[in-house]
């Protein structure tokens, strides 16, 4: 069974009886304590945790250099992504976010098939923790310094429908750029552009 919001998941906890797991895949809602403290409920996180807890994983782990990471599957906590990990699987950071997310969900889907048949206990983290900020809009705005490679990389980590696309502004206009490839000594993308008010930035 699936939900798409925090109303369809109260619905469905009240229909069953026995619930042995929730997983929560790409979930941008804060779930209730009454929930995870009484049914086992496992999330997703694109980090070797407890290195890159928090906000924006991909993005903060593209920025540092990262070329792969671990998707981690952990039991949820009051403390974000804090809890302690069943499984941690190899994740390339190769592509487009949304190539990168498409790779993440498939691999969900694998951890979560190990998870139910095997039903692992899960270990606490070790380690000291490092703390991922959550990146805001203005954040997308292309550097205006750098190498090329840098600004290939910021362009694709921010190429998915979930992210406001890399950008600059330009008198009235704001221009964006997706679908960014090297070749030799350039950088060519595709590119939009739309006036400011319409840009939903602020």
């Amino acid at each position: 069974m699936w939900a798409h919001n925090p109303r369809q998941l109260e619905e469905l906890i009240g229909q069953e009886d026995s619930i042995r797991y929730i997983f929560f895949l790409h979930w941008n809602w804060l779930v209730p304590e009454d929930i995870w403290k009484n049914h086992e409920s496992v999330c997703f996180h694109m980090t070797d945790v407890p290195y890159g807890r928090g906000g924006s994983p991909l993005q903060n782990l593209i920025v540092r250099g990262h070329k792969d990471t671990k998707l981690t599957a952990l039991r949820m906590v009051r403390e974000m992504d804090a809890g302690p990990v069943y499984v941690k699987r190899d994740l390339s950071l190769k592509g487009t976010a949304a190539e990168i997310y498409q790779r993440a969900g498939e691999l969900s889907f694998e951890i979560i098939q190990w998870i139910v048949g095997n039903q692992p206990e899960p270990e606490p983290q070790s380690g000291e923790p490092v703390v991922f900020k959550r990146r805001k809009p203005e954040q997308s705005i292309l550097p205006g310094t750098g190498s090329l490679e840098g600004l290939y990389d910021h362009i694709r980590m921010l190429d998915a429908p979930t992210y406001p696309l890399a950008f600059i502004e330009y008198g009235e206009f704001v221009i964006e750029f997706s679908d960014a490839r090297v070749e030799g000594q350039e950088l060519n993308a595709s590119v939009k552009i739309r006036k400011k008010q319409n840009q939903g930035q602020s």
